[in-house]
């Protein structure tokens, strides 16, 4: 399903925040890699899943009402067998279902570590859309290292982006640490930029985190709201 489908069908049901696989599938199709989700109804249909895309695998609450799956106990990291497969679906159902009666379940493969990274565009009502690149993970918060610039960009706003983070050092492998492939980064951010030059009714898109690697990128988790 295209983007602009996607975007139909939320708005048929009332709602303007994409669940974690319709995020995913409006990344995939503009060219942003992702840990692609798949939706489960049972734990024999996780197991199932899991079997195929191999272990370890990861599950998540799937609810258009609970923004944070985290701060809800929501996710259940590094599952590498069919047990903790089936105890994880039944504890996060239970879970997502006080919160939203229809809440679900989605299942991905369980990514390698990376640098942790976040990126996103904001609808600024002075400005417009805005695109964000900054340090993710624990240091978030700790170093607030984010860099802003208005939309569209081309590769050259992409690389003064990276380039502008107090981070950057980190990025390009600072004592022997691995670095990360800023080629594939530029093109994430020129995609997004894309991306809402498109969609114009994306209000809000998170990729958070974005695990940056030697060799490419991955969201590993995103969200995405509509106007």
């Amino acid at each position: 399903m295209n983007p602009g489908d996607l975007f139909k069908k939320a708005k048929e049901e009332g709602r303007t925040l994409l669940l974690e696989d319709e995020t995913k599938e409006v990344l995939e199709a503009a060219g942003i890699p992702t840990t692609r989700c798949y939706r489960v109804a049972t734990p024999e249909e996780a197991i199932k899943k899991a079997a195929e895309i191999g272990y370890p695998v990861v599950l998540k609450i799937a609810s258009p009402k609970i923004l944070h799956k985290s701060d809800t106990g929501g996710v259940a990291l590094n599952l590498s067998t069919k047990e903790e497969v089936a105890g994880a679906f039944e504890r996060l159902l239970a879970t997502g279902r006080r919160y939203d009666s229809g809440a679900g379940v989605v299942l991905q493969k369980m990514a390698r570590p990376g640098r942790e990274l976040i990126a996103g565009i904001t609808a600024d009502r002075h400005f417009g859309p805005v695109i964000m690149l900054g340090l993710g993970g624990i240091f978030t918060e700790i170093l607030q290292d984010t860099v802003y610039r208005l939309l569209p960009i081309a590769d050259r706003d992409a690389q003064e982006m990276i380039a502008s983070l107090k981070s950057y050092p980190l990025l390009t492998g600072y004592r022997g640490q691995e670095p990360v492939d800023l080629h594939a980064l530029r093109q994430v951010l020129k995609k997004l930029s894309g991306l809402v030059e498109a969609y114009p009714e994306i209000k809000e898109l998170d990729l958070n985190p974005l695990a940056g690697y030697a060799a490419g990128v991955m969201v590993l988790d995103a969200r995405l709201i509509l106007e």
